[in-house]
This record gives structure tokens, sequence and C-alpha cells, in this order.
């Protein structure tokens, strides 16, 4: 016969519910805080008084400014991560080129609906703030799949290498450009690797300026030029159309 659950592993259940919920509200109030204050004014004080809680009690969720920082960072990368490989995900028949837009389209439209939390991640540092390693695996989730489009492309013999548009690759650059070939995941000439990052730098680029009002007075159709710009950059790349 099945025995009974003990109290004690019922109970360590729901603490665990409980302080999961709570933290779930901190990080909520944070994002709010981010777009009225900015990051670098984040205070687990503010936070908590918003929250009718005393500081005191926020510190047994959340152990310091920072770490609240890196919690709120690994979401947002996890958040933009998700929408990358969904996309990426349900353009996998579709020609390598517009499987590289629709990627690129997907993260621009998260960065556009959550501003702050981009301006987090890919704005200007939070000073006195250094991620640590916590953040990284969630932070390469975007990138893993915008560049997936093209190691799949690579691999199913779609992608045009003929072509080399980079200049004389200097040593030091050839040995960085190892790392990223391994991160690529296929052995490419370097001259692609840095159409990838031109690309890559591209769109970001293209995003922050948006956001950030760059292009302000300038630009209305903001997605009809990035959709072509993104275009572009496939073309660059070598992707099959």
């Amino acid at each position: 016969m099945p025995t009974e659950p003990t109290a004690e592993p019922v109970l360590r259940g729901a603490r665990a519910r409980a302080r999961a919920e709570v933290t779930d509200a901190i990080k909520q109030t944070a994002r709010r805080h981010l777009a009225t204050d900015g990051a670098a004014a984040l205070s687990l004080r503010a936070v908590a008084r918003e929250l009718g809680m005393v500081s005191s009690a926020v510190y047994r969720y959340v152990a310091s400014r920072d770490e609240l920082l890196t919690l709120l960072i690994i979401d947002a990368y996890d958040a933009v991560g998700l929408a990358a490989e969904t996309a990426a995900s349900h353009s996998r028949r579709a020609a390598p080129a517009r499987r590289f837009v629709t990627v690129a389209t997907a993260i621009r439209r998260w960065a556009v609906d959550h501003p702050h939390e981009f301006a987090l991640i890919y704005g200007s540092p939070v000073p006195g703030y250094a991620a640590p390693l916590d953040t990284i695996a969630s932070a390469s989730r975007v990138t893993a799949a915008l560049v997936g489009v093209v190691a799949d492309a690579h691999r199913d013999g779609k992608l045009r290498i003929g072509h080399d548009l980079a200049p004389a690759i200097p040593r030091k650059l050839a040995d960085d450009l190892v790392r990223v070939r391994d991160f690529i995941g296929t052995d490419v000439p370097d001259g692609l690797v840095v159409r990838v990052l031109a690309a890559w730098t591209q769109l970001f680029g293209l995003i922050s300026f948006e956001l950030f009002g760059q292009t302000r007075n300038v630009i209305e159709a903001h997605a009809d030029l990035f959709e072509a710009t993104s275009t572009v950059m496939a073309e660059l790349i070598g992707l099959d159309d």
C-alpha cells in the first residue's frame, strides 16, 4: 500500500512555494522600478516599501541589490532567448535567409515589448555591478538561436561561402575567431565568422538605436527598416533564400 506523505516534506513544499511567490513578487516590483528609476537606482529598500515589507524581510529572499540585478538579468536573457529559440524552431522549414530574418524579428519584438529589460542586459553597464558567471548560460541562448540558423544552413549545404569579404585577419583576431567558430559549432572560414559577427552587432545595434531614440525624427517605419536590414545581413552572411 502507498504510504501517506509525512508532514515534513509537505511543509517543505509549502515553504518553497511561498518563497517562490514572494521572490517573484520582489522581481516584478523591481522590474517596475527599472522602468521608472533605471537599473543604477534600483533599491531593495524601495522594493520592500512598495511591497509593504520591512527591508530586513526582503533580505531573507534576496541577499543584496546585486543579487536582485542578477535575478532580473537572468530572467531577461532567458525571456529573449526563449523568443529567439521559439522563432527558430517554428521556422525550421523555411529558407535559411527567411529563417534568419524571422529569428531576428522575434528578438526585436521582445525588445520593443520589454525596453527596460533590454536596456538592463544590452544597455550601459550598471555602475558598481559585475555580472557573475551564473548569467553566461542564459546570455548565450539568444546568440545560439541566431547563430544556429547559420550552422544549420552550413550543415545542409545552404550557405554560400565561396566569397570572402573579410580583410586579412590579424593573428590576435584569428585566435578570437577560433572561439567564435567553436561556439557556432561548424568549421567555416574566418571571413564568414567576421560576417556573422557583423550581422549580430548590426541587428542589436539597430534595436538599441530604435529603443534609445537615436533614430527619432528620422525613421518611423522601424519594423520595416529592421526587416530590410535583417535581409541584407542574411545576404551578407551568404544564407540561401
